[in-house]
């Protein structure tokens, strides 16, 4: 009989386990023996013929974003501020073909209009990989002077986690990995948001007991990735099962051509997730926008705090609060003064019509003008 996935109180105990095995050079904590591990690859191979896949590679976002917005406001400034995202195919845009699709594009759009400022783009993230691969992801952000030699990025994006979990990583090894990038990126003056590992469960095609397996996996990943994160004093954003009830629900829209990696509006349901937190990791965010009922915020569908049972942040001690986001996909975990970090379910707010905005793609591509653009605009929603 399958048991349910660990609750809070046991999900903060591993959570803070793993990231002191981390924190120490220990092997973490083993999740499987050695017939359920066996029996997790035998699944997992069946899972990939189901699920499909592709070679393809992610189409380049790299560029400006924003300039057409930079003028709307008193306030606006002409500087690009400078963001980064690195990570595995998930950040890097597998799945769609045009650049404006991915959610860096997305993300420095998004960003560009709520600054009313450009945002210059930068992308190292790599499809397939793993956490030992984001040294050498931030070394290429961070050498001959950063972003076009102009300095660290203001703000990085990473999200890593799934190839951890299926490539049997240990997970004190995965989180010591991510742990040290985190602290790189901050003592070069980043502010850093973590995407933490989605919960492989939700992916349709794939069986029990592995969809089991797969879930207290990358939960428990999630969880003590988001302790370490928040140690380091960056940001995190549960991805968990945030796309899990809209895939169910409309799989033909939200999933991409090779049947495993988001569709364009699969990338745009996570964005709207993810900029709230990278907004505020800057200063950027109106909180007023987060009381409830405000003009143009909605919470997710179906989430427990439009129904009035969650509170909209809690105080709690951060493997608790690690535990909690590691359940609730889109949920932000932050650090606070002592001890405790702070769990917000921030609401999201879909921008109106007139946040339309032009991007360039490409280094050096002119900015497309007027009011046409055609598939140069990114809506931001």
């Amino acid at each position: 009989m399958v048991r349910a996935v660990p609750g809070p109180v046991s999900g903060a105990r591993v959570a803070r386990r793993i990231a002191t095995a981390a924190a120490y050079g220990g092997g973490g904590a083993g999740l499987l023996g050695g017939a359920a591990v066996g029996l997790l690859m035998a699944e997992v191979r069946l899972a990939r013929r189901r699920v499909g896949g592709s070679d393809d590679v992610p189409p380049v976002a790299d560029g400006v974003y924003g300039t057409a917005v930079a003028s709307l406001g008193p306030g606006a400034q002409a500087t690009p501020l400078r963001l980064a995202l690195l990570g595995d195919s998930t950040a890097a845009g597998q799945g769609v073909h045009r650049p404006r699709q991915t959610p860096g594009a997305l993300l420095a759009a998004g960003l560009a209009a709520v600054a009313e400022r450009p945002v210059r783009l930068r992308n190292v993230a790599l499809s397939g990989a793993c956490s030992d691969d984001l040294d050498r992801q931030v070394s290429r952000l961070l050498e001959n002077g950063g972003i076009d030699g102009d300095g660290a990025p203001d703000v990085c994006v990473v999200m890593i986690g799934a190839n951890d979990v299926t490539h049997r990583v240990p997970p004190a090894v995965s989180v010591r990995l991510l742990s040290d990038a985190v602290a790189r990126l901050r003592a070069a003056g980043s502010e850093v948001v973590v995407g933490t590992c989605p919960d492989l469960g939700t992916v349709e095609p794939v069986a029990q007991p592995l969809r089991w397996l797969a879930r207290r996996m990358s939960r428990r990943l999630a969880a003590a990735q988001t302790v370490a994160v928040v140690e380091q004093g960056g940001w995190t954003v549960s991805l968990g099962d945030l796309l899990g009830p809209e895939f169910e629900a409309n799989p033909r829209e939200l999933f991409g051509p090779d049947n495993y990696h988001p569709s364009a509006e699969g990338y745009a349901t996570a964005a709207m997730a993810f900029l709230p937190t990278l907004c505020a990791a800057l200063g950027l965010w109106p909180e007023e926008d987060e009381r409830p009922g405000a003009p143009g915020c909605t919470d997710a569908p179906g989430t427990a705090r439009r129904a009035g049972v969650l509170p909209a942040e809690e105080a709690l001690p951060v493997e608790a609060a690690a535990a909690a986001a590691a359940g609730e996909g889109g949920t932000e975990v932050s650090g606070t003064r002592g001890p405790l970090a702070l769990l917000r379910r921030r609401r999201r707010r879909r921008l109106p019509a007139a946040g339309v905005i032009a991007v360039a793609e490409r280094p050096g591509t002119p900015e497309p003008a007027g009011a046409g653009g055609g598939d140069a605009r990114t809506p931001l929603r």
